[in-house]
Formats: C-alpha cells, structure tokens, sequence
C-alpha cells in the first residue's frame, strides 16, 4: 500500500514534528497570505487571520482529520476562518453578504507579471478584464489559474459543486472573450 506524500506529512504534522510544521507554515503562508488579502482587502486582518489559523492548526492537530490533499485543506480552512473574521469584524453582514458582496478579490498587475512577460500596458489592460468579472469567477479564475489548484479542489475550497466551478470557468471565458473583441483591447494585448 502506497502512502501519498501529503498523507505521510499530515501524520508527521499531527505528531507534533516542528520541522514539518515549520516546512507547512513557509511553504503555504505565501499563497494562503495571496488568497485572503483578495478575499477581504486588508492586509493586516489577513495577516492576523492567518496567524491565528496557524497557530489554531498546531494547537488543535491531534484532532485534525486524516487529510489526503493538504493544499486544498488549508485553503478550504483558510477561507471559512478569514470569512468568520470578516463576518465577526462587520457585524452588519451576513454570513451570505460576506461571501458574495464583500469580496475585494481584485487581480494586480504584478500577478499577472509573474504569469508571463508583459508590457505595463497589457498588465493594466488584463488586469482591467480580469476585475470586470464577478467576484466569484474572479476567485474561480484566480484559484484555478493562479494558486495551481484542481477544479474538484477549488469547488471544495468554495463549497459548491464541481459543474458550477466549471460553469463558473465556461462564464467568466465568454466575457473575456468577449471583452477582447474590442480591437482597440486586441491590439494591446498581442504587443509583444
């Protein structure tokens, strides 16, 4: 019987071995630290958030779960305590109001850098296209494209159904696509 890598870190992790949790804690702190600032658009309630979370996985590990996909546990993890902490700091907003309203999912032109060689005007105009889809195909595009991550993770991660991560794909294409009908937009984005 083969034990996945994940599987056999996650058992180490819950047995309290420092090392792996210190190898958990650098290796995901920086796309978890990504994901929450574009979920609630502040950086140090991000970064409280996400200190905390840490610290509530050591202290809680023995009671963890078997988990088989770490990436996709922590960023489902991540999201429900960043949206507590954002439902706790605004007291006014349900529960719903912070999923869908209170996103500040916004992509940046230095993420799309990374992605490919651009010219500061392509940034801007990709990144213009990218922040005209819904907050929600913004997270799908932004977790599917940016954070590596499998369509049955990501509708894991976003606790809805693997077709409508799909469909949610299929939509935000078609106004991308369509967007880049305008020739003016065209022309910009083939420069090389």
């Amino acid at each position: 019987m083969n034990i996945s890598p994940d599987k056999s870190t996650w058992f180490l992790f819950v047995q309290g071995d420092l090392n792996v949790f210190s190898s958990l804690f650098k290796g995901y702190y920086p796309s978890l630290h990504n994901y929450g600032l574009k979920i609630s658009g502040d950086i140090e309630l991000t970064e409280d958030c996400l200190q905390d979370f840490f610290i509530y996985l050591y202290e809680h590990r023995e009671s963890l779960g078997e988990v088989n996909h770490i990436k996709s546990y922590l960023f489902i993890s991540f999201r429900r305590a960043i949206f507590k902490k954002l439902k706790e700091t605004r007291k006014f907003l349900s529960l719903e109001d912070t999923n869908e309203k209170a996103i500040k999912f916004q992509f940046s032109e230095a993420e799309l850098a990374e992605q490919r060689e651009f010219t500061s005007i392509q940034k801007s105009t990709l990144a213009m296209l990218l922040n005209n889809l819904s907050p929600r195909e913004k997270e799908v595009v932004y977790l599917k494209y940016y954070s590596d991550l499998k369509t049955n993770e990501i509708a894991e991660i976003m606790n809805i159904g693997y077709q409508s991560v799909l469909n949610m794909l299929q939509k935000a294409f078609v106004k991308l696509r369509a967007s880049t009908e305008d020739e003016t937009i065209r022309a910009i984005l083939k420069k090389s």
